[in-house]
Parts: C-alpha cells; sequence; structure tokens
C-alpha cells in the first residue's frame, strides 16, 4: 500500500467470486407470511468478490412450488431478462394471486459485462385474504357487552381433522390484543398483537402458518383477548379514557387438504366463550391474574365447556377496513434477572434489574392457593428506597393470585410499562423476579464502537430508549402516555434508521397519520389519535409535519416511492391547512422548541420564538412537496409549492433575521441552527451564523440549550459547518445538562429533560439525535439524499477530540457499508467496504473527496497529525 497524502486501493481479493444475488425479500420482508397486496414488490442485495462489479440486468422467476421452480418451469411469472440495476421494489406482474397462495421465486443477475451469475437461493412468500369475501369469520364477543378492564374472555372452539393435511393458515385479530392457542400451544412468539391503529379506519390482522401444529382427529383452537387501547375503561392510572367497544375477535382457519380440497372453519355464534383468569387489564393501568380461575385443558379437545356461553356477533364495528399486518411484530426480546435485592421495610422487597427498559414482570413463586403477589414497577426509588411511580404515571400495579400448584411462572399479557425497580408484597415464596424487554422486532441495521466508553455507553443510552418506545407506533415513553407523539419520527428518523431496519415500519406510522388528518387538512400531533389534546397538543407544525416530512424520508433512505405517491395527498391537504392558518407567509402557534433550556420548568419553548420553529418546518414542508410533486409527475403542483416555499423564505428573513446583529430572533441556538441547517439562511451570512452558534454553546459551558425539536438541528447545522469538534464537546461535557451527565446521575435509558428531572420520564428518546451523529459524523457514513435508495454514499469520517479509532456498519437497502479507521502515531487509517450496486465518494480529512467503487478499500494520511 502506498503512503500517500490521499489514498491507495487494495488489490482485488484472491479467487474474488461473480456477482450473486441474495438476501431476498417480498415487500421487504424474509419469506413472509400474509400478504394482501396484489402485486407484491420484490428485492435482493448482491454480493461480489470483483471490484466495482454492478447489476446490468436480472431475470425473476415465480412459481407455485419449489419443486416447479428449481425445475426451471415458472407458472406464474417469467419476467425475462430485463436491463436494470435496480434491485428494490420490483413489481410482481406475473399471473393474478388468489387468496391463500403460495409462490416461490429467484432472480439471476448480469453484470456490466455480460456475465451472468447463479440463481439465487428460492425464496417465498404466502398470501392471505386478498378481498372481504375470502373471509368466512365473524366478530364474536362475550354477551357481557359493559366497557370494564376485567375479566377478559376467552373463545374456544373444536373441530375434526379426517385427512392429511397439506397446510394450514390461521388468519387472527383480536381488539385489542390476542393470544391465539391451538391444541395447548401459543400460536407463535408476538406478543401485543395486532398492531394496534385507528380502529374505525383499519383493523390489522396476522397470519400464522400453523401446518405443524394441527393433528389427525380432535383439535381445539383458543383464544385470549385483551382491551389494549381499543378499550381503555381504566380503574388505575389511565392517560385518558375511551372505548371503540367491547373486546372482541375474528379468526379464520384455513386448511388445504392433501387431496386438494379445503376448509375454513371461523368464528362465529358455534364458539363457545367464558370469562378467563385475567380478571384486570388496562394498557395503562397494569395487569391482574387470579390462576384459580384458569380452567385447565380450555385449549384442548375433549374440555367441558357446556357451562360455557354462546358469543354474540360483534358486526363489523368499529367499521375498520381488515388489512394483513405488514409492520414488524412485537417480540420478548431480552431478559433481566435481579442484580439486587434490598427490604425497606418489613414485608416488601424491592428488585432492582438493573436497566430502565419497557416490558413486563416476569415472576416465579410459591405458595398456598389464593395467595398474592403485588408488584409495583417504576423507574426510580424515593427517599426511603420504595419505588415511585411520579415519573412514569401511577397507580400501575401488576398481581398475581396463586393457585397453589408447586412452582408457578407469570408474566402478563396485554399490558406493559417502562420499569427498572420492582417493589414486591407478598407472603408467597418469590423464586425469581426478572423483567421480559419487548418491543418491535424490527431488524437491527447497524453497529456503532468507538475508542470513546463515554460516547459507547450514550449510544446504549440512547438504544434503550429508542428500542423501548419502537412499539406498534414510536411512543412517546413506554409508561406515561404509550402515544405516538409525531415530532420524534422525523427529527430522530435518521438515527433511527442507522440503528434499524424500518422499511415496513414507516409504511405503518404514514398510514396512521393518513387515517388521523382531519378533514381539513390537519394531521394531529398523535396518531392514532386515541384522545383529543388541545391547543398546541393537537396542533403543533413542528408535529404535523411528519406527515410531509416523513413520507420523503422513506424516499430517500429507502427508495420506496409507492409509499411517498400514496401519502402525496395527505402531505398536500396538510400544507394547505398551514397555509389557511398562515398570516402573512408566517405561522406563529404550537409548542416550539419543547423541552428547551430556560430558566422555567420544561414544557413548551422559553427561547426561541413559536413563529421560528413553526415557519421553518413551514418552509421546509413546502420545500420537500415541491419535490415530491415532480418526482411524481405533478409538474404544476412542483411549480406552485416551489413559489409559495421562496415565499415563505422571504417572510421568513424578513420576520427574524436582524442584520444589524447579524442574528436571527433571540439569538437563541435553534433560532440560528434552524435557519443554517433547512437551508434558508443565505450563504453569505451562514459563517457568522455557524460562529455566533459556537459562541453561545462555548458561553453556555460547552452545553445545548436547544429542546426536542431545535437540537437536531443544532448537530445538523455544526456538522454541516465543519465544527464536530463543537459537537464532540457537546457529548463529552460531563456536567448537567448533558448526556454524560445522565449516566453519571444512574440513567440507564435516555431521559425526557436534559437534567434527568425526576419528575419527568426516565425512558425517553426525543433527544437521542446524537445517535444520528455517531453514523454520519464520527464514522462518516452519509447516504446520498439526492440519489434516493442509498445508491451512492459518502464516507467523511471526522476523527476529533481524543477518539482515536471507530467502527462503524450500516445495512443499507442495498448491502453493508461499513467504516473502520483509526489513528496510530502519525497516521490516519481508513478501510471501506461498499456493496455492489453502490457508488462511493470518499473525503479524508483535510484531503479531496475521490470516487470508489463497491468493494473493500484502504486509505491512508501519512502525516495526519
Amino acid at each position: 500500500m502506498h503512503r500517500l497524502a490521499a489514498f491507495a486501493l487494495l488489490a482485488p481479493l484472491a479467487g474474488a467470486v461473480a456477482l450473486q444475488p441474495y438476501s431476498l425479500e417480498t415487500e421487504a420482508r424474509t419469506n413472509p407470511v400474509g400478504l394482501d397486496g396484489a402485486r407484491p414488490t420484490l428485492s435482493w442485495k448482491l454480493r461480489s468478490g470483483a471490484k466495482g462489479d454492478r447489476q446490468a440486468a436480472y431475470r425473476i422467476l415465480a412459481a407455485s412450488s419449489r419443486e416447479t421452480l428449481e425445475a426451471g418451469k415458472p407458472d406464474l411469472w417469467d419476467s425475462g431478462r430485463i436491463a436494470s440495476s435496480e434491485t428494490l421494489g420490483i413489481a410482481y406482474i406475473g399471473k393474478p394471486l388468489k387468496s391463500f397462495q403460495r409462490v416461490w421465486w429467484r432472480v439471476q443477475v448480469w453484470n456490466a459485462a455480460g456475465a451472468a451469475s447463479a440463481w439465487s437461493e428460492p425464496a417465498e412468500w404466502t398470501m392471505a385474504a386478498l378481498d372481504r369475501s375470502a373471509w368466512k369469520a365473524s366478530w364474536i364477543a362475550h354477551p357481557d357487552t359493559s366497557l370494564r378492564s376485567g375479566p377478559l374472555p376467552l373463545f374456544r372452539k373444536e373441530f375434526s381433522i379426517d385427512r392429511p393435511v397439506r397446510r394450514a393458515l390461521a388468519l387472527v385479530a383480536g381488539l385489542g390484543f390476542h393470544e391465539l392457542r391451538l391444541n395447548g400451544k401459543k400460536v407463535g412468539d408476538h406478543v401485543l398483537a395486532p398492531a394496534w391503529s385507528n380502529y374505525r379506519a383499519t383493523v390489522y390482522y396476522e397470519t400464522h402458518d400453523v401446518t405443524g401444529l394441527l393433528a389427525r382427529g380432535a383439535n381445539a383452537a383458543g383464544l385470549m383477548i385483551g382491551n389494549g387501547f381499543f378499550n381503555v375503561a381504566g380503574g388505575r392510572y389511565v392517560k385518558y379514557t375511551g372505548s371503540f367497544g367491547n373486546p372482541r375477535v375474528t379468526f379464520q382457519l384455513h386448511i388445504e387438504y392433501e387431496d386438494g380440497t379445503s376448509e375454513d372453519i371461523g368464528t362465529n355464534t358455534s364458539w363457545k366463550t367464558a370469562a378467563g383468569p385475567i380478571t384486570f387489564s388496562c394498557i395503562f393501568g397494569g395487569e391482574d391474574y387470579d390462576a384459580r380461575r384458569e380452567a385447565a385443558g380450555w385449549d384442548r379437545p375433549g374440555f367441558d365447556d357446556s357451562a360455557w356461553l354462546r358469543p354474540t356477533v360483534a358486526g363489523q364495528d368499529p367499521g375498520g377496513a381488515l388489512r394483513a399486518q405488514f409492520s414488524p411484530p412485537i417480540r420478548v426480546q431480552e431478559t433481566f434477572k435481579t442484580i439486587r435485592t434490598t427490604l425497606p421495610k418489613p414485608g416488601v422487597t424491592v428488585h432492582d434489574l438493573g436497566q430502565n427498559f419497557a416490558g413486563w414482570p416476569k415472576i416465579t413463586v410459591s405458595g398456598p392457593a389464593g395467595a398474592v403477589v403485588k408488584i409495583k414497577p417504576g423507574e426510580l426509588l424515593d427517599a426511603n428506597g420504595l419505588v415511585t411511580q411520579r415519573s412514569s404515571g401511577g397507580p400501575v400495579s401488576f398481581n398475581y393470585t396463586l393457585k397453589g400448584a408447586g412452582r408457578e411462572t407469570w408474566t402478563p399479557r396485554f399490558t406493559y410499562y417502562g420499569f427498572r425497580y420492582l417493589e414486591v408484597e407478598t407472603t408467597a415464596t418469590v423464586h425469581e423476579m426478572a423483567g421480559e424487554f419487548i418491543h418491535l422486532d424490527a431488524p437491527r441495521a447497524g453497529s456503532f464502537q468507538s475508542s470513546k466508553d463515554l460516547f459507547n455507553r450514550i449510544d446504549r443510552l440512547i438504544s434503550f430508549a429508542a428500542r423501548s418506545n419502537l412499539q406498534h407506533v414510536l411512543t412517546d415513553c413506554p409508561h406515561r402516555e404509550k402515544l405516538g407523539w409525531l415530532e420524534v419520527i422525523h427529527l430522530m428518523g435518521p438515527g433511527l434508521i442507522y440503528n434499524w431496519d424500518l422499511r415496513t415500519f414507516l409504511p405503518k406510522v404514514i398510514a396512521d397519520m393518513r387515517e388521523a388528518q382531519l378533514t381539513n387538512g390537519l394531521v394531529p400531533d398523535i396518531a392514532p389519535e386515541y384522545v383529543v389534546f388541545r391547543g398546541g397538543f393537537r396542533d403543533s407544525p413542528e408535529w404535523g409535519s411528519a406527515s410531509v416530512l416523513l413520507p420523503w424520508l422513506a424516499w430517500q433512505w429507502y427508495g420506496d416511492r409507492q409509499t411517498l405517491a400514496g401519502a402525496y395527498p395527505m402531505m398536500a391537504a396538510y400544507t394547505r391547512y398551514l397555509d389557511s392558518q398562515a398570516k402573512d407567509g408566517l405561522l406563529s402557534h404550537g409548542l416550539g422548541d419543547w423541552y428547551d433550556i430556560g430558566p422555567k420548568p420544561p414544557g413548551a419553548s422559553q427561547l426561541t420564538p413559536m413563529g421560528v420553529t413553526a415557519t421553518a418546518i413551514y418552509r421546509e414542508d413546502l420545500k420537500t412537496l415541491a419535490a415530491a410533486a415532480q418526482l411524481l409527475g405533478r409538474v404544476p403542483g412542483a411549480q406552485r409549492f416551489a413559489a409559495q416555499g421562496a415565499a415563505v423564505e422571504q417572510a421568513f428573513q424578513k420576520a427574524f433575521y436582524q442584520a444589524d446583529k447579524r442574528t436571527y430572533a433571540t439569538g437563541s441556538q435553534t433560532s440560528l441552527a434552524m435557519p443554517l441547517a433547512l437551508g434558508i439562511a443565505p450563504a453569505a451570512t451562514r459563517p457568522a451564523l455557524v460562529e455566533k452558534l459556537v459562541a453561545d454553546i462555548r458561553a453556555r459551558g460547552n452545553h445545548t440549550s436547544a429542546g426536542d425539536v431545535g437540537f437536531r438541528y443544532v448537530l445538523q447545522a455544526l456538522r454541516e459547518a465543519g465544527r464536530d469538534d463543537v459537537i464532540f464537546d457537546l457529548a463529552n461535557e460531563p456536567t448537567a445538562p448533558s448526556y454524560a451527565a445522565q449516566l453519571a446521575n444512574g440513567a440507564t435509558s435516555l431521559t425526557e429533560a436534559w437534567d434527568a428531572n425526576p419528575n419527568s420520564s426516565h425512558n425517553h428518546v426525543m433527544l437521542g439525535h446524537l445517535a444520528e451523529w455517531f453514523y454520519s459524523g464520527l464514522a462518516g457514513i452519509q447516504p446520498d439524499l439526492a440519489k434516493p435508495g442509498c445508491t451512492h454514499v459518502r464516507i467523511r469520517p471526522r476523527p476529533v477530540g481524543d477518539v482515536t479509532w471507530v467502527k462503524a456498519a450500516w445495512e443499507s437497502p442495498r448491502g453493508p457499508i461499513k467504516v473502520d479507521w483509526r489513528v496510530e502515531g502519525s497516521a490516519f487509517r481508513l478501510n471501506v467496504e461498499i456493496p455492489p450496486g453502490v457508488a462511493a465518494t470518499v473525503e479524508l480529512p483535510g484531503r479531496p473527496a475521490v470516487a470508489a467503487a463497491s468493494g473493500a478499500h484502504q486509505f491512508e494520511i501519512a502525516n495526519f497529525r
């Protein structure tokens, strides 16, 4: 390797392999079961041992069986050779698909030299119900229609199978949540299913392949149903109360036999129902379970259900269209065991699990029938060493009543909470007290490590908050509210995308916003909008603008044109609503830079005028909408939105720029950063604005004053100005308010308030923007957003402070992008890996940018320091 002031490239790898497709996906999922779109999209990634290798053409085969496919006889689709470099979102255009159909497919590619790859390994997908006529099931409910938190109903049905089964699919939607059981076993490992939604617009159902759970002869299906967000009746702590109706379920078992016949078994009035052992369940207040009420064998054949009731048919209320769930499920991801137990008062033990997370307790106990285990979860302890819920909302509890049958293990099923500590009061013997961490099962996309342990710990701090709040919506906190406040999803979007694959989650959030939009175009601050908050808590432009900015984010990062096109009417309607609220091109309502650091307790913006954040976001909405309209071929709209955006920008300049002081508005960090980061500030003014921003941070002892909205733009403005040194100092600052101070204060998950105020949540992701800088700044992985879908990436590592090495990887939609740099003596060395189909521009510190094709590369600056 040459020791150049710029770079040197590695020689091709020995025994380089040809271009090869792998990781085949349908609708951004691996071998999915349960698709209800008539034309699923297909994608794949590429690997090659040859530098600069790229796809020039592809051919897709699809068949009704794996044997037919591998025999080279595609009976559903043969695309033929298609001259294209695209590997994402290829629409299936073969023979029309049928409900419950199973499809096998594979792909072959050609490189630029015309060399063909081997065929990929086969992949598959399974259709769900393509239309309502495919459903052979009714909605059923317990005859007791009172809206309360318990007891919750059970449903069961026996059926017989008299011939060999080729395949069986179970389709189920329990509202609010369900647990499906077949022949005594739980189906799948999902929890808090299905995805919650605006049930009057959409009801999601899950599809499971249950072939292996059925038996010849007698079988039984059992269903447990939870309240979830469908029925919030209260009884303990609630953020709000409200109901779409009493709990209900629709379920269909589709059985295909080896003889070519099929049968559908669905919920109807022939089923049986009874009150179950869950005596109280509230999504906010906790859950109680009385094991003495268990009916042994209720989910198995042969159970005597003669005393059970017939269910009622619940009709189509609340009216939402049934749709196959496409976003990831929630699963138990990790278990935390007790690391320390204390006895703050007689009869009360407190179990420290060592980590603040979203989940529920898992207990193993023994004792006499009727003994009760009372569990109070919480994030913090009070001065007496007891659990306090002042940061998280209370009273919330989990209570288990023993049946007296040796060791009994239990977890709640239909609610969760954010906690680290469990306060336990019981006369039973506690053998184990642990906690299960539950969150969205979005695949991990990124990894970051550095030589600086503080930064690794901050990354972990943010990660726990992000995972705790990645549920079926991106919640603000996993306890007090559990609601989808929308500013976080677009402001934290890049930081989340670096860490998790959100290709199927972002469309779910976008669908929630479309369904929450009012007839006047307003997108409320939360979606789904289960409760109406007044004032800025319903109409803040920095929140509602997620309806414009998030679909564009999905396009830029993932190349998801389909979601963008579907969202365009919502985007246009929302900007029309903002137009109706603007006066002389300015907006001045909302929450502004929420939780900024001012003289008063945190809340609505204190340091930055509402007009600055609201109008700057309004301008960004119009700019984004103009670009989206141009992309989608809506040229007149693109011209109109661009003109409106220019007018709003002029109004912003006139209202807030103070030429004599060379500043914006109050000169707060947010007031300076947003015009810089959003491209509003004219080029001639930018150097002075950056210096003012830096000076304010320095004057505050390397602290930010920005809040929920502004902090992301502070980091973005500094990074774009090349002031990563200032970001380093912010991140490295040990005194409050800072990340390091939160860690020093004992936080294990990012807190809501910069100062870790015990009255605020200790599990919030809204200030986690440093996660984005770890990847885009320190590691320097920057997708070129002007070339959506990651066809081009910039590698711009920025070694700062005392960081001597960084290793980071991001699984882009086209394959892994890896960066590994280190400072050794006077040399700076960089290793980069780029997947086929992605071009790269590499910019070493202080050196001109150079182009790099796909493959592995090494770069070096011999005299770096």
